[in-house]
């Protein structure tokens, strides 16, 4: 194993957070992460991490090595990329989305994409919840919310806006409710209480703005699931613009309180790791991706 290699294992235990982490994003087991850690600090006569059952930090040799060891494989990077400039792209992008977006404008896009980089690899893993958005070795995760790292980079993709709607058959057989308080005598479906965008925003009567945790005796943890059981009349959801559209314009579901909803839109956005040279392969997908919402 040479030294790229062990700092590369170095920086994606820092970064990911353990071992076990690390080895899943390359391919390795826990304990060949731990003989490379243990090696390159043989190698370098200095112990880089404190390790206990629980946490795994940075000694402050380790917290001076790092940006160093990151600064080196994003030189090498920066060098693999400016020499594949112009040729076809071999490798793997891993791409971590929240499902709706995934579906309803990423997938009709591939097409497009793939044209113009057939020979590039991807990987999607299609998930809602919270956590380290690109362990695994993801490159790019796209989501909606807080960010929970500051260190990350982030790049708006696409703004939204909410819409709460419900089928004609809920409606008829539980009537329309007028207003927000009124949701409290209706089957609200929601997101679980752990997502960021469980709670539902909106404007009142009174153009006054109200938060609340609409209830409900339905959860999902995802859209897909909850815009499905709306459109059977199991009860009032609350789902993204682009998700429900065609159901809107062919009357499957019904807009509730329009003109109410909060005007703030949410942002769905790109993050990735705080690099100063990306990858080409992530490259070609962010740049693919300004220029699809642009349009």
């Amino acid at each position: 194993m040479d030294r790229l290699a062990e700092m590369q294992v170095f920086v994606r235990s820092v970064e990911d957070g353990s071992f076990s982490a690390a080895g899943r994003s390359l391919s390795l087991t826990p304990s060949a992460v731990s003989k490379l850690i243990a090696r390159l600090e043989n190698r370098l006569g200095v112990v880089l991490f404190n390790r206990s059952l629980r946490s795994l930090a940075l000694t402050p040799e380790g917290e001076a090595f790092y940006p160093a060891a990151r600064q080196a494989i994003e030189a090498v990077e920066e060098a693999e990329s400016t020499a594949s400039s112009g040729t076809q792209l071999r490798d793997v992008l891993r791409v971590r989305s929240i499902p709706t977006f995934a579906v309803h404008l990423l997938a009709p896009l591939l097409p497009a994409f793939r044209r113009q980089h057939p020979t590039l690899r991807l990987e999607f893993i299609l998930s809602n919840e919270p956590g380290n958005l690109l362990e695994g070795g993801v490159d790019v995760a796209i989501n909606i919310g807080d960010l929970p790292d500051s260190s990350l980079i982030v790049r708006r993709v696409l703004d939204m806006r909410w819409i709460i709607c419900a089928a004609p058959s809920y409606l008829a057989e539980h009537g329309v409710p007028v207003n927000a308080a009124a949701l409290a005598e209706h089957e609200c479906l929601n997101f679980n209480k752990r997502m960021p965008w469980s709670a539902w925003t909106f404007r009142d009567d009174d153009r006054a703005l109200r938060r609340i945790q609409a209830g409900g005796s339905v959860t999902a943890n995802q859209g897909q699931m909850l815009m499905a059981m709306a459109c059977a009349g199991v009860g009032i959801a609350r789902l993204a613009d682009f998700q429900v559209a065609q159901d809107l314009a062919s009357g499957r579901l019904i807009q509730l309180f329009p003109g109410h909803e909060h005007k703030m839109e949410d942002t769905i956005y790109a993050v990735y790791q705080s690099r100063r040279h990306l990858s080409q392969r992530l490259r070609v997908f962010l740049d693919f991706l300004d220029d699809a919402f642009a349009r």
